[in-house]
């Protein structure tokens, strides 16, 4: 039996679904470019905001101020979890890696001759950093009921959220930010990822280390499991490497 729909129809859906089949770089993450969709539909140029060469995304703004704020935390030894505490030359830290890497600037500022960072790739299933410092814990899990390993606090990111790669973005700029800072003047930064974000996290790092200190990419190639003829490959995740000077070649 057929059943009844009990709502009407979203026109605002679609339409916005027929202007992105005609002009589909118009409309982003389901919103519509409407000063760009102005001058495609223009025979002169639009007065618009200033244009230049940038990486943008919602939430940008935020993401930058997350980076810079500060915090009222500091770092505990665990000493019974440890191992040769007081001669050990590692450190292993637990908690928001956010955090972490802010805590870290006054002691490893300008010190760190490599960083190696395996984020979520973004497929639709990974969890993501939601870092919203003006929701107090209680309200955070009433809404979302989702911790890490370590009690952080983490969001899904399904593709069908309106902020799938502005999420994803935000995430990984104030953390790339931060690691920065971290760098020696020849230190360099590996990031591995697949291609779900690979373009967007290029144009993050160009920005954040500069285009001229993109030193290279890195393949990981397997023979794909959903085939049998083993001479089928599929590429299974990148990684990308950014010194913080120019002066400085990997051999």
């Amino acid at each position: 039996m057929e059943k009844l729909k009990l709502h009407t129809p979203n026109f605002t859906d679609e339409n916005t679904a027929k202007i992105a089949a005609l002009f589909p770089h118009c409309v982003s993450e389901g919103k519509i470019d409407f000063e760009l969709l102005k001058q495609e539909l223009s025979s002169s140029i639009i007065e618009g905001s200033q244009e230049r060469y940038q990486i943008g995304w919602v939430g940008k703004r935020e993401a930058l101020l997350n980076a810079n704020a500060p915090i009222a935390k500091t770092l505990r030894p665990c000493r019974e979890e440890s191992v040769n505490f007081d001669t050990t030359e590692n450190l292993y830290i637990e908690g928001d890696n956010l955090d972490a890497l802010k805590l870290l600037q006054e002691t490893y500022l300008n010190k760190v001759k490599m960083i190696y960072i395996d984020p979520p790739y973004n497929t639709g299933n990974d969890f993501i950093y939601e870092d919203d410092f003006a929701e107090n814990t209680a309200d955070y899990l009433q809404r979302s009921n989702q911790k890490d390993e370590s009690g952080n606090r983490l969001t899904v990111n399904p593709e069908s959220k309106g902020r799938f790669h502005s999420d994803w973005l935000s995430m990984m700029y104030s953390r790339l930010k931060l690691a920065r800072n971290l760098l020696r003047d020849d230190g360099v930064i590996f990031i591995s990822i697949d291609d779900n974000e690979a373009h967007n996290l290029r144009k993050t790092c160009d920005e954040i280390f500069g285009e001229e200190n993109f030193k290279g990419e890195n393949y990981f190639v397997c023979v794909s499991p959903y085939v049998t003829d083993s001479k089928t490959f599929r590429l299974d995740s990148f990684t990308n490497y950014f010194s913080k000077l120019t002066n400085f070649e990997i051999i």
